[in-house]
């Protein structure tokens, strides 16, 4: 396609030739140079007609898409622009809080007047019901509030002189966990300090409290 300026020109240029030959066509009709200035104005009407034509034909549609946005590299290539990426968002973390474990009741075997026995981390001395043959706790109501059991949160702990393999547990019936050891559930006695043993061999609720030596058998 040639530019403006150079279209321009070879327009100029159709357009006075034209013009020309449709004045030496007029001249040459009958009644000569006095039909010359009809000629001429026709002439110049069938300029601006052709013009306009010749605008109309190279003008090209108007609707035309808008380029799309580029961008240019360093070796002069224009390239399509990317739109911008938002930077990756960072995920929250949350821990875990840990839970603490429960600690559990130390029981370990000291001397006393019965040779070495059990007591709890406090001192107390501990008793075995010889009237249960199992771990399964008969001990409840008006016994219990003499003889209260062994408790412990968590797994019980073997103390000094106790042999870890005969600790135990076992469920009561409201949901609490007593200690046992060699399958005997254990006991406190409830009117005892510390290191004090007022009831071994004791007969009460139907059987015998008898303080438990590190071996799992009663004190003799």
């Amino acid at each position: 396609m040639l530019s403006g300026d150079v279209w321009d020109a070879d327009r100029a240029y159709r357009n006075h030739h034209v013009l020309r030959s449709h004045d030496a066509l007029c001249c040459a009709l009958p009644g000569g140079p006095a039909f010359g200035w009809v000629c001429s104005m026709r002439n110049r009407a069938t300029l601006v007609a052709m013009s306009a034509v010749l605008l109309c034909g190279c003008g090209g549609s108007a609707d035309t898409a808008s380029p799309a946005a580029e961008t240019t590299t360093a070796a002069g290539v224009s390239t399509p622009s990317s739109p911008p990426t938002s930077a990756p968002t960072a995920t929250p973390t949350t821990s875990t809080p840990v839970t603490p474990t429960a600690a559990g009741t130390v029981v370990a075997a000291a001397n006393s007047e019965f040779g070495d026995i059990l007591f709890d981390q406090a001192r107390q001395a501990i008793y075995l019901f010889d009237k249960e043959e199992s771990a399964v706790a008969e001990c409840y109501d008006e016994c219990a509030e003499d003889w209260p059991p062994v408790l412990t949160e968590g797994a019980p702990v073997a103390g000094a002189g106790l042999d870890a393999a005969l600790l135990g547990t076992t469920t009561r019936t409201d949901g609490t966990t007593q200690v046992t050891y060699a399958s005997h559930p254990l006991y406190y006695y409830a009117h005892e300090g510390p290191d004090q043993v007022l009831c071994h061999n004791v007969r009460e609720f139907g059987g015998l409290w008898l303080v438990v030596t590190p071996s799992g058998e009663p004190a003799p």
